[in-house]
C-alpha cells in the first residue's frame, strides 16, 4: 500500500550544509552526520538516535534531522523522547508523517479523542497534521468518535471508509470490533460472518475476536466449528486452551478491544501487519511500536516488533522485544521460543539453552518447547541431551502425523551422533514412513549406509531419490557421488562429484571426496590438487585433516591399506533391465 506513507526525507550532506546556513561546518558536526548515516544504514538505531540528537542540538529546527531522530526513537520504543520531539515539530502538511503518527498516538494514550480529531481536522486546503494516509485517518477518526461516545457517527465513519476501493475489509473488521466493544455482539457477528468473512479470516487475531463474540452469544458450537474450520487440528497451546474452555461451557470474555484507545492501538497494529509484508523500510516498526505504546499488553504487536528486528538481523533488539511479553500471557511460550532462537542467531547459544530449559520446566506439556530444546542442544553437539529432549517431544505428540517427520529425523541424527545406530536407523525409517520423499532423510540414511558399507544398493536408490527432490543441493549430490564411489562405479562418481563441487565450491569434505574419486580413476595429480584445496578450506566438521595430509604423503592406496580397508576396485554399472518383448510374454498378437 504505497499511498499509506511518503518516503522519509533522505538526509544528504548538502541538506546538512543548508540547515547549518552561514555557520561554518565543524568537523564534529560533519563527523556526527557521517556516523548517523552509517548507523542508520546498519540499522543501529541506538547509535543513530545518539548522533541525530547531537546534530539537533546545533540545528534544533531542521525537520530532516528531527524526522530522522524521531524515527530512531520510535523504533527503539523510547516514547518519552519521541513525544517530546514530535511536539516541537511542524504539524503542517509539509511536516513529518511520523510526527503526525506520534502526536495522534499520544492524544489517544491520554484518551483525548477530541484532540486527535482536531489534529485530523481539515482547515481550508491543508490538514492540521501531515496526511497519515486514507486507511489510518479513516479508522482513527471512527475510533476517536467512538471514544467521544458518538457511536452513530463512528459507524457512519467506518461505512464511509468502506466505500474506498481496497479498504472495505479493514473498515468492516474495525466496525465489528467497535460494535463488540459496546456489547452489540449480534451486529459484530453479522459483519464477521458476512461478505468480509474471507478477508477477516486471513488474520488469526480476527478469528479469535469472532470466536469470543460467538461465545458471548452463547454459540459455543459455532465457535468450536470456526476454530476447526480455520485451524483444523493444528492447535497451538493458546488455541487448545480456548477450545477446552468452550467445550467446558465457559463464556469467553471479549478482550480484543475494551476501549477506544485499544481500538486505535488495533489500527496501528493492523497497518503494521499489512506493511510488514507489503512495504520495505522502517514503517512497519513505527506502527507496531505505537500500537504497543498505546497498549503494553498487545503481545501480538510485541511479537511483530521482534520478528521485524529479526528480519533486519538486529537480534539484540529482537531479544528485548520478545521479553515484552509477560509470563502470564497465553502466548508467553511463543515469545520465549522466539527469544531463544534470536539468541542462537546472535551467538548466545548457552543463554538460549537456559531459556529453553526454564521454559521446559514452566511449560512441560508443550511438545514444541522440547523440540526447540532438542534442536538447540543438537546444534551444540550435545547429542545425548538432545535425544532426551526429543524423547519428551515425541511422547507429547501422541499419534504421529506426516508433519511430525522432522522430530523423528532430528532424534535420529542425535542418536547416530551419540553412537546409538540401531535406534537412529529406526527413527530414520519412521521419518520416511511418515513422509516417504523427504530428501534430507533419504540423504542422511543413505549416506550413513554408504559410510558403514551396508545396504549399498538401497542407499544408492535413497540418495538418487533425494537428488530428484533437491537437485541443487551440493551435499546431496556429493552423497550420490560418494555412494557411486563406494560401489566402485568411479567414472559415474566423477560426474556427480564435479557437480557437487560446483554447488559447494569451498566445502572441505566435498572437495576431499572429489580428490578421492579423481585418484580412483587415475587422475592423481588432480586428486592431490583437490586434497590441498580441502586442507585450505578446512577444518570441516567431518573432515579428518591428518588423513588428508597422509594421502598427500603416500597416496590413497597406501592409506586404505594402512586402515585395513579393501583396495580400490572398479566395478561396472549394472546392466539395465531388458525391455519385455513386443506383443507380450508369448510374442503373439
Amino acid at each position: 500500500m504505497p499511498d499509506f506513507f511518503r518516503a522519509a526525507r533522505p538526509l544528504t550532506f548538502a541538506a546538512l550544509l543548508c540547515a547549518l546556513g552561514a555557520a561554518p561546518v565543524s568537523a564534529e558536526s560533519a563527523g556526527a552526520y557521517l556516523a548517523a548515516r552509517a548507523a542508520a544504514d546498519a540499522q543501529d538505531y541506538r547509535a543513530a538516535a545518539r548522533y541525530y540528537d547531537r546534530l539537533l542540538a546545533g540545528t534544533p529546527g531542521d525537520i530532516t534531522l528531527q524526522e530522522s531522530a524521531l524515527l530512531a526513537h520510535v523504533i527503539l520504543g523510547e516514547y518519552d523522547a519521541a513525544i517530546k520531539l514530535a511536539a516541537g515539530m511542524d504539524p503542517s502538511a509539509e511536516g513529518s508523517q511520523i510526527a503526525a503518527l506520534v502526536q495522534l498516538a499520544e492524544a489517544a494514550q491520554r484518551s483525548d479523542f477530541a484532540a486527535g480529531l482536531a489534529l485530523l481536522a481539515q482547515e481550508g486546503d491543508a490538514p492540521a497534521v501531515a496526511d497519515p494516509g486514507a486507511l489510518f485517518s479513516g479508522l482513527y477518526k471512527a475510533w476517536a468518535l467512538a471514544g467521544e461516545g458518538q457511536m452513530s457517527e463512528a459507524t457512519r465513519a467506518f461505512d464511509d471508509l468502506a466505500q474506498t476501493k481496497g479498504l472495505g475489509g479493514f473498515a468492516a473488521y474495525h466496525k465489528a470490533l467497535a460494535l463488540a466493544m459496546v456489547g452489540d455482539y449480534e451486529g459484530a457477528d453479522q459483519i464477521l460472518s458476512g461478505p468480509a468473512k474471507e478477508t477477516v479470516r486471513a488474520a488469526r487475531r480476527a478469528v479469535l475476536a469472532h470466536v469470543q463474540i460467538l461465545s458471548q452469544l452463547e454459540r459455543d458450537g459455532d465457535a468450536l466449528a470456526l476454530l476447526d474450520e480455520v485451524f483444523s487440528d493444528a492447535l497451538d497451546p493458546q488455541l487448545s486452551a480456548i477450545r477446552a474452555q468452550l467445550e467446558a461451557g465457559e463464556v469467553l470474555p471479549f478482550t480484543l478491544v475494551s476501549s477506544a484507545r485499544d481500538g486505535i492501538a488495533e489500527v496501528y497494529f493492523t497497518i503494521a501487519s499489512v506493511l510488514a509484508s507489503d512495504a520495505p523500510g522502517p514503517y512497519p516498526l513505527v506502527q507496531a511500536r505505537l500500537a504497543h505504546y498505546l497498549r503494553p499488553d498487545h503481545d501480538d504487536a510485541a511479537l511483530l516488533i521482534a520478528s521485524l528486528f529479526e528480519a533486519d538481523e538486529r537480534y539484540d533488539l529482537a531479544i528485548e522485544s520478545y521479553a515484552l511479553v509477560a509470563p502470564d500471557s497465553p502466548i508467553f511460550h511463543a515469545a520465549e521460543l522466539g527469544r531463544a532462537e534470536a539468541m542462537v542467531r546472535d551467538g548466545r547459544t548457552e543463554a538460549a539453552i537456559e531459556v529453553l530449559e526454564q521454559l521446559s520446566r514452566t511449560h512441560p506439556k508443550i511438545a514444541g518447547v522440547w523440540n526447540a530444546l532438542g534442536d538447540t542442544l543438537r546444534r551444540e553437539d550435545r547429542f545425548a541431551d538432545a535425544v532426551k529432549a526429543y524423547d519428551q517431544a515425541i511422547a507429547l505428540a501422541g499419534d504421529p502425523k506426516p508433519a511430525d517427520w522432522f522430530v523423528w529425523y532430528a532424534r535420529g541424527i542425535a542418536e547416530e551422533r551419540s553412537d546409538q545406530w540401531t535406534k537412529a536407523e529406526a527413527d530414520f525409517r519412521k521419518a520416511l514412513e511418515l513422509s516417504p520423499d523427504q530428501p534430507a532423510v533419504l540423504n542422511y540414511l543413505g549416506y550413513s549406509y554408504v559410510e558403514k558399507g551396508e545396504n549399498l544398493d538401497e542407499a544408492l536408490d535413497m540418495i538418487q531419490r533425494a537428488v530428484v527432490g533437491r537437485p541443487d543441493s551440493g551435499y546431496i549430490v556429493d552423497s550420490l557421488g560418494w555412494a557411486l564411489y563406494r560401489l566402485g562405479r568411479y567414472d559415474e562418481a566423477v560426474v556427480q562429484m564435479e557437480r557437487a563441487v560446483e554447488l559447494e565450491a569451498v566445502d572441505p569434505l566435498v572437495t576431499d571426496h572429489l580428490g578421492d574419486v579423481y585418484w580412483a580413476v587415475g587422475r592423481k595429480r588432480e586428486a592431490e590438487f583437490q586434497w590441498r584445496r580441502a586442507l585450505s578450506f578446512g577444518p570441516g566438521d567431518d573432515l579428518d585433516m591428518d588423513r588428508v595430509r597422509r594421502k598427500l604423503e603416500v597416496g590413497l592406496d597406501k592409506v586404505l591399506a594402512e586402515e585395513g580397508a579393501p583396495p580400490l576396485q572398479a566395478r561396472p554399472a549394472p546392466a539395465p533391465a531388458a525391455a519385455p518383448a513386443e506383443g507380450g510374454a508369448d510374442g503373439g498378437n
